[in-house]
């Protein structure tokens, strides 16, 4: 008599990661725990929502490659859902899904999937019209079955003002997320004279938009 199937195992071994957040920046986030210093790849809605924090809990996703064995983590579960689906949909990869969900919050991803605002996906730099159609396909009934759709809160904010440092970070971050450095500070410069009290979250988040 053959026995039942064994149940599905998990795609990653790490659930999460808590400990001291030692370094910051709004693409990668080094959390220390037991002793180790874990790199871990993060959205802009991560980045706000742990900024000032001390102690974290990042939600992990593990990225393992020949050449690379990448941790990507989230503030909350709802996002890692999210990112867990968009990577399940052929032409978005992890890099592609952290643009995504460093462009758009949670809930506004969500509503654009919902509402087939197709136009407004593809506005995410690396996402063309067939792709932005294929997600809203794949995943208009499954951001509603797993219960996603709610937005996550914002986390902190920064009020410091304009500086080098802010025109810095956010470069450092844009070029993590695979933007060449020379335009990429061109764009964060333009975006801060315009608007020199902008935190660096947002700063990037404009610039995503900009730069093609």
């Amino acid at each position: 008599m053959l026995s039942a199937p064994a149940e599905p195992t998990k795609k990653y071994m790490i659930e999460y990661i808590k400990g001291e957040l030692t370094e910051l920046t709004p693409a990668l986030a080094t959390v220390e725990a037991a002793g180790v210093g874990y790199a871990v790849n993060i959205s802009l809605n991560t980045y706000s929502a742990i900024q000032g924090k001390k102690e974290v809990k990042l939600y992990i996703y593990e990225a393992i490659r020949e050449d690379a064995h990448l941790l990507y983590g989230f503030f909350q579960k709802k996002e890692r859902e999210m990112f867990l689906l968009l990577i399940t949909v052929s032409g978005v990869g992890a890099n592609t899904a952290r643009m995504m969900l460093s462009s758009m919050s949670v809930g506004e991803l969500c509503n654009a999937i919902s509402t087939d605002n197709a136009r407004l996906i593809q506005s995410i730099k690396g996402i063309g019209k067939m792709t932005a159609q294929r997600i809203i396909v794949d995943l208009r009934d499954k951001i509603v079955a797993l219960g996603i759709t709610e937005e996550i809160p914002a986390g902190g904010t920064m009020t410091a003002p304009v500086n080098n440092e802010v025109k810095d970070e956010a470069v450092s971050a844009l070029t993590m997320l695979g933007f060449s450095p020379a335009p990429t500070q061109k764009v964060v410069v333009a975006i801060l004279k315009e608007q020199p009290d902008l935190p660096v979250e947002q700063v990037v988040k404009l610039a995503l938009k900009q730069i093609k």
